[in-house]
């Protein structure tokens, strides 16, 4: 094999902390979104909107840092070059990203501010002289949230099949198939396991409480 050809194996992508803060943060998202509406699972509610408040904290700062298909800087791409990729979508062999592509980097960004937008009028509406509306602007965001989720899911199982990879899979074992020299160095599995122990503690404390 010479120089100027690539060698495609299955390399990783997805570090662990990066694993951990997506399907936690399902978890959370999720299970607030089937509680919000019941006395009874009020507390719990409240435990799993802090969780999800201090995941998209950890990945703001993990996009900053983090190796490198976590990092911001190598997915959140401009406008032309979201237009380019949708574009592409039309031809035969459309554009093809490691990590995010950039139609999946804008749902990410705006899935992390809509969960800190719905964390905050949560908030909010808990004051004891809270107005109306904080309440009902809680309810909007975290229904625009859920139905932003669908459409997100839905995006990822199109994308698989468009360019013949299991994205879903993908973020579970952190691996894909792409070039041997752009797969990740470094797993961060063990700052994954205290992420997701500070989850556990955190969930405990609250909920003992």
């Amino acid at each position: 094999m010479n120089s100027t050809e690539t060698e495609i194996t299955s390399v990783k992508v997805w570090d662990w902390p990066v694993r951990v803060f997506h399907w936690t943060l399902v978890a959370s998202v999720i299970g607030a979104y089937v509680t919000g509406e019941s006395k009874d699972f009020e507390r719990l509610h409240h435990t799993l909107g802090w969780v999800a408040a201090g995941l998209i904290g950890f990945r703001v700062v993990w996009g900053l840092v983090g190796t490198r298909y976590a990092r911001f800087s190598e997915f959140v791409r401009g406008p032309a070059q979201v237009w380019s990729y949708i574009k592409s979508l039309r031809s035969s062999e459309p554009q093809h990203f490691v990590g995010h592509n950039p139609v999946g980097a804008v749902a990410v960004i705006l899935l992390m501010a809509l969960v800190a937008l719905s964390v905050y009028t949560g908030w909010l509406a808990l004051a004891d002289n809270a107005a109306e509306w904080t309440e009902e602007a809680h309810e909007i965001v975290s229904n625009t949230l859920m139905m932003l989720v669908v459409v997100h899911v839905l995006g990822v199982l199109w994308s698989s099949r468009t360019h013949g990879e299991n994205l879903l899979k993908a973020m579970l074992i952190g691996r894909k198939q792409a070039d041997r020299q752009a797969g990740i160095h470094r797993n961060w599995g063990l700052l994954g396991l205290a992420l997701f122990l500070c989850v556990l503690w955190f969930a405990y404390t609250q909920l003992r409480a």
